[in-house]
C-alpha cells in the first residue's frame, strides 16, 4: 500500500494533500488563477507518489505563479508559510548552499533524497527529510498516522553530507554577507532591480512616470475606446511589465515598461486567426552591411516607439482597465481595442501588415527573397530598408533620399532616430570610411560571466582534432540538461558574428536530450575559446573586389553514432563571410563522392537564394556563381551522369545541382584542400589551418 494507502475517508494520501492545497483560501484578488496555477505546479514538481522530483523545477514553477498572477514575492512567501499546518515539518541540510529553494517549500508523502549540488561540486548527496502530512479534516487516529509513517520509511536513518557547502561562483557578484540563505533565495524571486507588480512600481517615481508616458502613447494613438462590456463577451486581463534597458556599453539606457495583454487567455477562431509575421534574416542583414561597406554607404537605424500599437485589428477584443489608471465613475467599463497591444497573439502580424502597406504606398518594392526587405529606386538613386519588428535599418547611395524617407517615417509613426547603426539586437556595429564591423563583445562577456568563466583560462581553438568519438552512454555521467541547453542556446546566438564557432556549437547541439559530462566539457572549452577571442568579429572592407566567393565541403562518416556526414558552406563578400552553415546530412552516404555531392547540392540551393537577393540589391542580374570544391568526382558528376552504378541510388532531389550547372546558374571549380575555407565547417582541424581559415572568413579582432 505504501504512500498510496487509503485512509478512513476513502482517499489516498496524495489525493488528500492535493485537496488540502486546492482548498486554500487565497486573498490576492486572483484566487481562481492562483489555484489553477497551483494545480499545474504540483503536476510538474511532484511524482505520482508525492515525491518532490526537482528543487530547480520547484523554484521555477513557483516563480511562474508569482509572475503570472502579479503577486508580491515576499508577501506570497510569508502567506505560503502561514498556510503550512503546525504538524507539517521539514528537515533539510545544506540546501541553500547552491542557490536551491528554501527547504520549507518542499512537500511530499515520503522521505525524499535529492541532490542539490551541481555534479562534480559536491562529493555526496544532500538530503531532504520530509514528514508526511494529513489534513486535520481527514486525519485518523495518531496511532494510524504513526503506522503509515513507518510504512513509507520515514524513520529510516538518512546519510547526510559532512562537507561544508561552497558558494556558487555567480553569487560572488552580489552582496550576500549578513543575509540568510532563505533571504538570498527570496531576493532572486524577482528580476534584479526591476519591479514585478504594479504595487512595487508605484512606489518609484521613475516607473510611475514611465507608465504615464505609456498610457499617453496608447491614448494618443487611439488604440482603444472605453465602452460597456456586452453581456456575451469576456474581457481579457492586462498587466504591467517592467525592464531596465541597457546600451551596448552595459550602462542604463532607459526604464522601459509595457502594458501587456494576457494573450494566453485568447481563443483561436474567436480572438485571433493567423499570427505569423516575418522578421529579417541575419543573412540578409549581413549582406546589406557588406554591400554598404563595398560602396561606402552609411547604414542608419530607426526605432519605432510602441510598435505594436500601430497594428490595426480585425477582431473585436475587450480588455480590462489597468491598475492605477481606472477611470473614475466608469469602473465597470472596459476598453475595446481598435489597434493591437503587446501580448496579443496577432499583434506582430498586425504591425507587419501596417508597415508593409505603408512601404508599398511610398513606392517601395518588397523583395521576393526576403519579405522584410524593401527597395526603392528613383532613376539611379536607391534606398534599401530591412525590418526586424520595431528595429529598422536603411542605407542608400543618395543622402537626400535617405533624409526624405526618415522624415516621412517620423510623420507616419512615432520614431526615434538613432543615427548611424551602432547597436542592433545585441550586435555592436562600427562604421568607418573604409569598413563596417560586427562584434558581440558585450554579449560574449555576459555569457562568460553567467557561466563563471570570465576569469578562466583561454584556449586558441574551440575544438581540437580527435575530440569527436563515441561516448559510452552507460559509463559516462549525465549532466543537468537545463544548464546544458541554456549554455548551447547562448553560444548559438554568438554564431551571428562568429562563423569560426559554427561547427563546434552545431556539434554539441546534437546532444540536447541526454547530455553527458564529455559534452559539457566540450561546451566549456568553446567558452574558454570565446574568452580569448571575445572581441573578435566580422569586418567588411571597401577595398574588396565585390565578387561573391563560395566554398562548400563535406566530411565523410565522422560521426561515430550514426555515420552521417556534415555539410558546410561559406559565402564571402567584401572580404568577409555573409552566410555560412554547418549541418548534419539527412542521409547516410555510401561514398565520399555521394557525401560531397549532397553538400554541393545544399550549397547550390542557398546560392540560388543569395544570388537573387544580391541581384535585387545591385539592381541587375548576376552571372554564374562559382562554387569552390575540392572533390573532382563531385565536379564531374555535377556536369555529367558518370559513375552511374555507384550513384544511381542518389535521391533525385540532389540532382537539382546538375540542372543548375546546365543552366549556367552555378559552376563548380576545383580548389585544393589547403585552400578550402568550408573545411572549418565540417570537422575539427589543426590549429594552424583553423587560424588561417578564420582569417580568410574575415573574423578578426575589433578595436574599440
Amino acid at each position: 500500500m505504501g504512500a498510496m494507502e487509503k485512509g478512513k475517508a476513502g482517499k489516498s494520501k496524495l489525493e488528500e494533500r492535493h485537496l488540502w492545497h486546492n482548498s486554500m483560501t487565497i486573498d490576492f484578488g486572483r484566487g481562481r488563477e492562483v489555484v489553477e496555477s497551483w494545480v499545474v505546479f504540483h503536476v510538474l514538481c511532484f511524482s505520482r507518489d508525492g515525491v518532490c522530483t526537482s528543487i530547480r523545477r520547484f523554484m521555477s514553477c513557483l516563480n511562474e505563479i508569482i509572475r503570472n498572477c502579479s503577486l508580491d514575492p515576499f508577501v506570497f512567501y510569508k502567506w505560503y508559510q502561514s498556510k503550512l499546518p503546525d504538524d507539517y515539518t521539514v528537515e533539510a541540510q545544506g540546501l541553500n548552499q547552491h542557490g536551491a529553494a528554501s527547504s520549507s517549500h518542499v512537500t511530499g508523502d515520503e522521505e525524499t533524497r535529492i541532490s542539490t549540488a551541481p555534479e562534480g561540486v559536491m562529493g555526496e548527496q544532500e538530503t531532504i527529510s520530509v514528514q508526511p502530512h494529513v489534513p486535520a479534516q481527514h486525519a485518523s487516529s495518531s496511532s494510524q498516522v504513526e503506522e503509515e509513517t513507518q510504512n513509507v520509511g520515514v524513520n529510516e536513518v538518512m546519510r547526510t553530507s559532512k562537507r561544508s557547502g561552497k558558494q556558487p561562483a555567480w553569487l560572488s557578484d552580489y552582496q550576500t554577507e549578513g543575509f540568510s540563505d532563505e533571504e538570498v533565495n527570496l531576493a532572486f524571486f524577482s528580476s534584479l532591480g526591476d519591479p514585478i507588480t504594479y504595487e512595487q512600481a508605484a512606489k518609484d517615481d521613475k516607473w510611475v512616470e514611465a507608465m504615464k508616458v505609456e498610457i499617453a502613447s496608447i491614448e494618443r494613438n487611439q488604440t482603444w475606446e472605453l465602452v460597456d462590456l456586452p453581456s456575451e463577451s469576456v474581457p481579457i486581463g492586462v498587466k504591467w511589465v517592467y525592464k531596465t534597458k541597457l546600451n551596448e556599453k552595459g550602462a542604463i539606457d532607459k526604464f522601459k515598461e509595457r502594458l501587456v495583454v494576457k494573450g494566453y487567455a485568447q481563443n483561436k477562431g474567436i480572438d485571433y486567426n493567423e499570427v505569423f509575421a516575418p522578421v529579417a534574416r541575419w543573412d540578409t542583414i549581413r549582406t546589406i552591411l557588406a554591400v554598404a561597406a563595398h560602396n561606402g554607404w552609411i547604414v542608419k537605424q530607426l526605432d519605432v516607439k510602441s510598435v505594436f500599437l500601430h497594428g490595426e485589428l480585425k477582431e473585436t477584443i475587450y480588455v480590462e482597465q489597468t491598475k492605477g489608471f481606472i477611470k473614475l465613475g466608469a469602473e465597470e467599463k472596459v476598453y475595446k481595442l481598435k489597434k493591437a497591444l503587446y501580448g496579443l497573439k496577432q499583434a506582430p502580424r498586425a504591425w507587419f501588415t501596417r508597415i508593409e502597406g505603408y512601404f508599398v504606398k511610398e513606392g517601395f518594392k518588397k523583395s521576393a527573397h526576403d519579405h522584410t526587405l524593401f527597395i526603392k529606386q528613383v532613376w539611379n538613386k536607391v534606398i534599401i530598408i530591412s525590418l526586424y519588428v520595431d528595429d529598422l535599418i536603411y542605407t542608400g547611395n543618395d543622402v537626400e533620399l535617405c533624409k526624405e524617407f526618415c522624415n516621412s517615417m517620423k510623420k507616419e509613426f512615432e520614431m526615434t532616430d538613432l543615427g548611424q547603426m551602432k547597436y542592433f539586437i545585441g550586435v555592436e556595429i562600427t562604421q568607418s570610411s573604409g569598413s563596417i564591423s560586427m562584434v558581440q563583445k558585450k554579449y560574449a562577456k555576459e555569457v562568460l560571466e553567467r557561466f563563471g568563466l570570465w576569469e578562466g583560462n583561454s584556449v586558441k581553438n574551440p575544438i581540437v582534432p580527435g575530440s569527436i568519438f563515441a561516448v559510452d552512454n552507460d559509463a559516462e555521467q549525465e549532466v543537468d540538461d537545463s544548464e546544458y541547453k541554456c549554455l548551447v542556446g547562448s553560444l548559438m546566438y554568438l554564431t551571428v558574428t562568429r562563423p569560426d564557432l559554427m561547427f563546434a556549437v552545431g556539434y554539441i547541439a546534437r546532444f540536447m536530450t541526454k547530455p553527458k559530462e564529455f559534452h559539457m566539457q566540450l561546451a566549456k572549452r568553446i567558452l574558454r575559446y570565446v574568452k580569448g577571442t571575445f572581441n573578435f568579429g566580422i569586418t567588411y572592407s571597401k577595398s574588396s573586389t565585390g565578387k561573391l566567393q563560395v566554398f562548400a565541403d563535406s566530411d565523410y562518416a565522422q560521426d561515430i553514432e550514426d555515420r552521417r556526414c556534415t555539410s558546410g558552406y561559406v559565402f564571402l563578400l567584401s572580404d568577409a563571410t555573409i552566410s555560412w552553415s554547418s549541418r548534419k546530412q539527412d542521409i547516410v552516404a555510401l561514398s565520399s563522392t555521394e557525401a560531397e555531392y549532397v553538400a554541393a547540392a545544399n550549397c547550390a540551393c542557398h546560392c540560388v537564394w543569395l544570388k537573387g537577393l544580391l541581384g535585387e540589391l545591385a539592381g541587375k542580374k548576376l552571372g554564374i556563381v562559382e562554387i569552390n570544391y575540392d572533390n573532382n568526382s563531385t565536379i564531374n558528376l555535377s556536369m555529367n551522369p558518370v559513375m552511374h552504378r555507384r550513384t544511381k541510388h542518389i535521391d533525385v532531389w540532389y540532382h537539382f545541382l546538375r540542372e543548375l550547372v546546365n543552366k549556367d546558374e552555378v559552376k563548380l571549380l576545383f580548389c585544393p584542400s589547403i585552400e578550402q575555407v568550408a573545411d572549418v565547417m565540417t570537422k575539427p582541424i589543426k590549429l594552424e589551418t583553423f587560424e588561417k581559415f578564420r582569417d580568410c572568413m574575415g573574423v578578426r579582432m575589433i578595436e574599440d
